[in-house]
């Protein structure tokens, strides 16, 4: 999901394919560039993406800063023939722009697998010992640290 600040400070959030991470870091959508998240994104070029994956209790918060581009040697690129849904045009849309989200700062919650690891983690700690429901961490790219930062 992404979200964006309308200008009234209305947070909107939806969904968007995450088509490449990059060797940098940076994360490419396609959209097109009429739609009213451009706009908020004119406005406000911090955003946040949020991914889920509820069956494995894990989940990740991205903060980072978005910028709107045609490139055309990109798009072509990052281009599969399962977009066409949404792009019915393809490549050749005028209104078919690139997203690129450049990671400032991420956060990631993973809970053991198993209902039984989750439960036994919950209990553990309702009774005053050390079991942990899972593992929080934030990561902040060309940091000094090392990496993630369990908290």
């Amino acid at each position: 999901m992404l979200t964006t600040e309308d200008a009234d400070g209305t947070l909107r959030s939806r969904p968007l394919m995450t088509l490449q991470m990059d060797e940098g870091g940076r994360l490419w959508f396609f959209t097109e560039l009429s739609t009213r998240k451009v706009g908020e994104m004119d406005q406000h070029r911090k955003v946040n993406l949020s991914y889920a994956d509820v069956g494995r209790q894990s989940f990740v918060s991205v903060c980072g800063r978005v910028r709107m581009l045609r490139d055309p040697d990109k798009a072509r690129e990052l281009w599969t023939q399962r977009l066409k849904p949404w792009f019915p045009s393809g490549l050749d849309d005028p209104d078919l722009g690139l997203l690129e989200v450049t990671v400032e700062q991420a956060e990631y919650w993973d809970v053991p697998a198993s209902r039984m690891q989750r439960l036994f983690g919950l209990t553990a700690a309702g009774e005053g010992e050390s079991g942990q429901p899972g593992e929080h961490g934030e990561v902040r790219p060309g940091s000094d640290s090392p990496g993630a930062r369990p908290r």
